[in-house]
């Protein structure tokens, strides 16, 4: 290879070249046809391999978990029916509009059998907030700690929801009487034209 001298080859008649730089040529042409191959078309078909393979995971994965999801399928229905269930057990926890005249008589006797004394009872206009009504009473009354222990616990107990909000207890001086100003909160559903009525966008006043 070394003594060949390129100048002197004839490149029209190839079959006269040395062998040693035939053979040269031969793998010089079969690499740039393999190079060449690769970039034009395997490189190709390497990307779209990889393409496939991404989305037979990413497929694979979406089957199993609705595949856990059917398999799952009657437990979910059990878990939103006993939701449902809770939701109106609580839902009937809520007075209606009819009702709550007697809660509030059942929240000021509480207080009265519990030993304390009221100050203030006021009933504040309700809140409407989505599906309820919202109905906040002030009160501020006197008594000893365990009687205002006792009427905590009492309406806890009564059979519907009524929530204590903003509590502030102060001692009298010279006196084991105690003041506690606090924020009853009780809640009643709203039937459907109630809710309409509160959906319903009001006039523009003029």
């Amino acid at each position: 290879m070394k003594d060949i001298n390129l100048s002197e080859l004839d490149f029209s008649n190839l079959g006269k070249w040395p062998t040693a730089l035939k053979v040269a040529v031969i793998i010089v042409v079969c690499v740039a046809v393999g190079v060449a191959g690769f970039f034009l078309d395997i490189k190709g078909q390497i990307e779209k391999l990889d393409r496939a393979s991404r989305e037979e995971l990413s497929l694979k994965q979406e089957f199993e978990n609705k595949q856990a999801k059917a398999v799952n399928l009657d437990a979910y229905k059990q878990q939103l029916k006993d939701i449902e269930e809770s939701f109106g057990a609580m839902l009937r926890q809520l007075p209606s509009k009819t009702e709550v005249e007697g809660l509030l008589v059942d929240i000021s006797q509480t207080g009265l059998a519990s030993g304390i004394e009221f100050e203030l009872f006021k009933p504040e206009p309700e809140r409407y907030i989505d599906f309820y009504a919202e109905l906040p009473i002030k009160m501020k009354m006197t008594g000893t700690y365990h009687e205002f222990g006792n009427f905590v616990s009492g309406v806890a107990a009564l059979p519907r929801i009524v929530t204590l909000h903003d509590i502030s207890i102060t001692k009298e001086a010279k006196s084991d009487q105690l003041t506690m100003e606090v924020t009853a909160k009780t809640y009643r559903y709203l039937d459907e034209a109630e809710i309409a009525a509160h959906k319903k966008p009001k006039g523009k006043k003029r």
